[in-house]
């Protein structure tokens, strides 16, 4: 009898054990929140007005652009995008609101478009290869291909 007493664990210590196996096994599922790039003021993006608003109070309303257009600097893009992520899966995106400030020629502001998450794109690469225009060579055609193309006139040779 004294033994079996001292095998059973104590009720408080199956309590502190059960407590951290269900903090472990919440911790490992828990979702992930992400947050990058801009952080949208809808009452400052709402202000931003064609034909009334220049650069420099674009700028001083919603600070400096994400980035500039590629080709001109006549474009400025404010993006946000919002991601969750369950444990060690891929984050994958929630919302995404892209604001692009168009200019004139004069530094005016031209236009204010909005876009949000039905621009994403999703891509899956295909396997471990990727699919290539060309023709199908063997192992062998790979390793002996090339002989005889040395030299031989039309292949590059000198002397042409």
């Amino acid at each position: 009898m004294p033994n079996s007493i001292l095998l059973r664990p104590a009720p408080r210590a199956r309590l502190v054990v059960l407590g951290l196996a269900v903090a472990l096994t919440v911790s490992g599922c828990a979702q992930l929140k992400g947050r990058q790039g801009y952080v949208v003021d809808p009452l400052l993006t709402e202000a931003i007005t064609p034909g009334v608003d220049n650069r420099e109070s674009v700028e001083k309303t919603l600070g400096r652009p994400t980035f500039v257009g590629q080709f001109s600097n006549n474009e400025y893009y404010y993006v946000s995008r919002e991601t969750r992520q369950l444990a060690f899966a891929k984050p994958r995106p929630v919302d995404q609101q892209v604001l692009r400030v168009r200019f004139d020629p004069a530094g005016n502001v031209a236009a204010v478009d909005r876009t949000g998450l039905e621009l994403v794109s999703r891509l899956s690469p295909e396997g471990d290869k990727t699919p290539t225009l060309g023709r199908q060579r063997s192992f062998f055609e790979d390793i002996f291909g090339n002989i005889g193309a040395v030299g031989a006139p039309g292949a590059g040779a000198p002397g042409q």
